[in-house]
């Protein structure tokens, strides 16, 4: 497990991960490496301590020997054995990793380098032990502590564990073995953990920066949606004023008040009033929407029923239908359930929503307005442990308005709604039409608190389904549209 040769005062090994220095205090467990060394201490009486590359100590497991009491009996025995201690932790294991440091009492220390990935990261040490030659005190323990008894410190060095170099040298060489394979273990572990920080850190930075992105592109787009709505608002309403003069001027001019026209005078006179009309309408739903965007459009809400609206609907729908030989059905069963609405408002939704059925139907086609009154079930905010059994049913009113024309793809069902959003411009330039009127009509509707989709109609034709809450559930749902603009 010791890589390359040893590079001595370094300290550190380089991490894998961005040149980060390994410190052994940080890629080994405290508690697991304390319990490895009372274990080895346990099995061969010999204490041991592991301290970092820079000196800190990670695990002490030494028992208290006989002959260090006697001595640290005497200040100079505590002295001298102070600095015998300091030296053995501070000592260089050199080149070979593996160095004896001599004891003043006659007893040693072996102190093993830890090393990883070619870099010194600690150092053991073992002991203090008692050499296998050692027989009585040496004289360096008399020189150090004078006035020690010579039988007694005898008798206690006698106590002391004896090793013989070869042995100590196996003990030294497992414990290192051991502990550089618990590092190899932990480190990758910490690698592993700092390399999942940094993903998350990387990730979260990177999210954090498509979010900005995001939000700088939602602002711009919010900008230039609020220029485009006061661009058609202020157009729309500019061109509306010219258009209407042009429309009565030639109104007046079919009427003969500036004198009798011609046939062919009058046909084109007929072909400018129309497509004035047409124009008219174009414009009349820009301002709509431009409203609608800008939550400027009023609903002067008022108790109606739908049926009379309905009829209306096919009163003014009728001529365009009989012209194109399309069958006009209303079917409303005598639906009667009071409504908090804007008549006018559901008149244009329903009209827009005919014309459209009738646009797209061929001759000898049937569109049917079909009216009904159903339970819409209870409100979604009553949701609290049995409110919703107690709760009122709340009544809705469903309108449908199918045809038997050439219907709209499952996949295109969901975009129709959206403004200018045409299914075929090839269909469109055929039957003619903006892409407005469905967008205002679903706009409209979900401003009465009401939703509308498009059914599934087989084996063909579509089927237009508008849901509107009653007067009663109405006043429990909040308003699509600003305060200030409900009337």
């Amino acid at each position: 497990m010791t890589a390359q040769k040893s590079t001595h005062g370094s300290g550190n090994a380089l991490d894998v991960v961005g040149d980060v220095p390994v410190r052994l205090e940080e890629v080994i467990d405290r508690e697991a490496l304390v319990e490895m060394c009372r274990s080895m201490q346990s099995l061969f009486g010999i204490g041991v301590r592991v301290y970092s590359a820079d000196g800190a100590l990670l695990a002490n497991v030494a028992s208290d020997l006989d002959i260090c009491g006697l001595v640290n009996d005497s200040s100079q025995g505590r002295v001298a054995c102070g600095a015998t201690v300091s030296a053995a932790k501070s000592v260089d294991p050199g080149d070979d990793g593996d160095v004896v440091h001599a004891c003043f009492t006659g007893l040693a220390y072996r102190i093993v380098s830890l090393d990883y990935e070619g870099r010194r990261i600690g150092r053991i040490v073992l002991g203090p032990y008692a050499p296998a030659g050692l027989r009585e005190p040496p004289e360096t323990l008399a020189r150090t502590v004078p006035k020690l008894d010579v039988i007694q410190s005898t008798t206690r060095l006698s106590a002391v564990a004896r090793v013989k170099p070869e042995a100590l040298g196996r003990i030294a060489h497992h414990l290192k073995t051991t502990l550089e394979l618990i590092i190899f273990s932990s480190h990758k572990a910490y690698v592993t953990s700092k390399l999942h920080l940094y993903s998350v850190r990387e990730s979260y930075r990177a999210l954090e920066e498509k979010t900005q992105r995001l939000e700088q592109a939602h602002s711009k787009l919010k900008e230039l949606d609020r220029l485009k709505s006061d661009f058609l608002g202020t157009v729309s309403h500019e061109l509306r004023t010219p258009l209407t003069s042009i429309i009565g001027y030639s109104e007046m001019l079919a009427e003969g008040i500036a004198g009798p026209l011609s046939k062919e005078q009058a046909d084109f006179v007929g072909t400018i009033h129309g497509k004035g009309e047409q124009l008219l309408g174009l414009i009349m739903g820009l301002l709509d929407l431009s409203k609608l965007d800008s939550g400027t459009m009023s609903l002067r809400q008022a108790s109606m029923q739908i049926a009379p609206t309905l009829q209306e609907v096919i009163s003014t729908v009728a001529p365009v239908a009989k012209k194109k030989g399309v069958e006009l059905v209303l079917d409303d069963d005598g639906v009667a359930c009071e409504l908090a609405a804007d008549a006018e408002r559901l008149r244009q939704v329903f009209v827009n929503l005919a014309d459209n059925a009738v646009k797209f139907t061929p001759k000898g086609g049937t569109v049917t307005i079909r009216a009904r009154v159903a339970d819409g079930g209870a409100s979604d905010d009553d949701d609290e442990g049995g409110a919703v059994l107690l709760a009122p049913v709340r009544r809705v009113v469903v309108v449908t308005v199918s045809d038997t024309g050439i219907g709209i793809p499952s996949a295109e069902r969901n975009k129709v709604f959206d403004a200018f959003y045409q299914v075929d411009s090839s269909s469109t330039r055929e039957y003619g039409g903006t892409g407005l009127g469905l967008s205002i009509v679903k706009r409209i509707v979900e401003a009465h608190g009401g939703t509308v989709v498009i059914s599934a109609n087989e084996p063909g034709g579509t089927v237009f389904t508008v849901t509107l809450p009653s007067a009663q559930a109405r006043r429990t749902l909040p308003s699509r549209l600003p305060p200030a603009d409900r009337t």
